[in-house]
C-alpha cells in the first residue's frame, strides 16, 4: 500500500488521531507532550501515530496534510491544526465539545 494511501486509511479510520512524536505516555517534544495532555484532559478515547519510529509518516504527512509541523490532531478525517490551535482550542472548552462530538458512542 502506497503511504498516502495509508494516511489516508489512518485518518479516515480512527475518529481521532494524533500524530505526534513519540507516545502519550512518553511523548519526545514539548509541541507533542502539552497536545498530548490537552487532548488526554477531554477523556476521549484517541489513535495515535508516532512519528519518530514511522520514518515514512513523518515524511510524508506534512504533504499529505498540507501542514508542515507536528504533532497534528485529526478529528474525523479533518487536520484540526498542531500545538498552538490545540492548546487554545484546550483553553477555550473547545477542544472537549469536539472530541466528545467525534467519539464513537460505547
Amino acid at each position: 500500500m502506497e503511504i498516502m494511501d495509508v494516511l489516508k486509511e489512518q485518518v479516515e479510520s480512527n475518529p481521532i488521531l494524533l500524530y505526534m512524536k513519540g507516545s502519550p505516555n512518553q511523548p519526545m517534544c514539548g509541541f507533542s507532550a502539552r497536545t498530548v495532555q490537552a487532548v488526554m484532559e477531554c477523556g476521549q478515547k484517541f489513535a495515535y501515530v508516532d512519528v519518530l519510529s514511522n520514518p515514512e509518516v513523518r515524511a510524508n504527512l506534512p504533504v499529505f496534510a498540507n501542514w508542515p509541523t507536528f504533532p497534528q490532531l485529526w478529528v474525523n478525517g479533518e487536520l484540526v491544526g498542531g500545538c498552538d490551535i490545540i492548546t487554545e482550542m484546550h483553553e477555550k472548552g473547545e477542544l472537549k465539545t469536539l472530541l466528545e462530538e467525534a467519539a464513537p458512542a460505547e
